[in-house]
């Protein structure tokens, strides 16, 4: 299912080929997130035209709306949104941490009050599987408990032994044609329950392995340890996905620690807010610094916003409401992180991702706001 093409020389980064039911994916990988069947404010024609690989769906989400007896009649997730490439599912283990106000874990899955309407759900292995079966992803995650980074360690520890058992009992579920399974290993910022989360894991002899329980609020380098403290333990011969990540930078130096796949909802949730990323961080279009700034939101980028329409332009549409702003940020961010990782995986093709690495880092900064304003951007 996965195979090693290459490794970078000065870091643990790797170059890999997945193969899944609807498709090959070259890896590093981002992956844009689709929640609800859609990844927000963009078509697939644009997802296409983008280079897009695989996109995210969410189990929890999709078994409230539209619910299972529709996409069953559909035929599936991938012909209910006409999707034909690679899709995986997150098992709904993350809405254990997200709805922590209105959930109850048990020993043998989770008790939710809809976010909709208070009703009662239940959400196990064996449910979360039944789903994902039914949704037809081909990388369907196993249900885990994501404990919050401020969780006692004892809750930590009981976390880790519900996931492990949690992942046997996923391990025996029936699969879709082709599906394959992912499990995903806990342990907060503790190497210890890291490492036995992970050995326990690998034992079982999943098809891939995700790094859950980052970017649930930890400072970054915790986030960065978490990796550093799963990564040894994971076969070289599988996928590695660190679940929920995040800045341009960070994926850069992820790949670094030996990461192949990435997802976060980040680059369509800022551009709502009308914010852009560019390769030498954000800024917010909106701002009066581009009131008349007629280049593209970044020079040289190719995506269709960037090639047709202006700072100004785009700027205007989001002051006054107008849907195509979002959608046009929208289009630019989520090429710009398919861009990232397409330039990682040339450059390890080539065996200069340790000076590409370098000079990302070192010119990307988190915010352009002061800087944008200073008509330096």
């Amino acid at each position: 299912m996965f195979e090693l093409l290459k490794t970078d020389s000065h870091s643990r980064a790797r170059r890999g080929r997945l193969t899944t039911a609807h498709g090959s994916i070259e890896t590093p990988v981002f992956m844009p997130v689709g929640t609800q069947a859609s990844v927000k404010a963009l078509d697939n024609r644009e997802l296409l035209e983008m280079d897009t690989q695989v996109i995210l769906g969410n189990t929890y989400h999709l078994n409230l709306r539209p619910g299972l007896e529709i996409i069953t009649q559909a035929g599936g997730l991938h012909r209910f949104m006409d999707w034909n490439l690679p899709i995986l599912t997150d098992s709904g283990g993350f809405q254990v941490f997200s709805l922590g106000k209105i959930r109850k874990i048990k020993e043998h899955g989770v008790e939710f009050r809809s976010h909709l309407d208070g009703s009662l759900i239940f959400l196990g292995p064996k449910e979360s599987m039944a789903i994902q079966r039914v949704l037809g992803s081909d990388i369907a995650m196993v249900f885990d408990e994501c404990p919050p980074h401020t969780a006692p360690a004892e809750e930590i520890s009981r976390a880790v032994k519900r996931t492990i058992r949690w992942a046997a009992e996923c391990l025996e579920q029936p699969r879709a044609p082709g599906q394959k399974y992912f499990g995903i290993v806990q342990g907060a910022s503790d190497p210890k329950l890291r490492q036995k989360c992970a050995e326990e894991l690998v034992a079982m002899d999943f098809d891939g392995y995700a790094i859950g329980g980052v970017s649930v609020g930890e400072p970054e380098p915790e986030m960065m340890k978490a990796v550093e403290y799963t990564e040894p333990h994971l076969p070289a011969h599988k996928a590695r996905y660190a679940m929920g990540l995040g800045t341009p930078a960070q994926l850069v130096e992820l790949v670094a620690r030996g990461v192949d796949m990435f997802d976060c909802v980040l680059p369509t949730r800022v551009a709502r807010n009308g914010t852009a990323f560019t390769s030498k961080g954000t800024f917010a279009i909106k701002g009066g610094a581009v009131k008349a700034d007629f280049g593209p939101i970044e020079p040289g980028c190719t995506c269709f916003a960037c090639r047709h329409h202006t700072r100004a332009y785009i700027r205007h549409l989001l002051n006054v409401n107008e849907i195509l702003g979002l959608r046009l940020v929208s289009i630019h961010n989520s090429h710009f992180y398919l861009q990232v990782m397409a330039d990682i995986r040339r450059h390890l093709d080539a065996g200069t991702f340790s000076e590409f690495r370098r000079e990302f880092v070192a010119n990307y900064v988190p915010s352009l706001k002061v800087r944008a304003a200073r008509g330096e951007v």
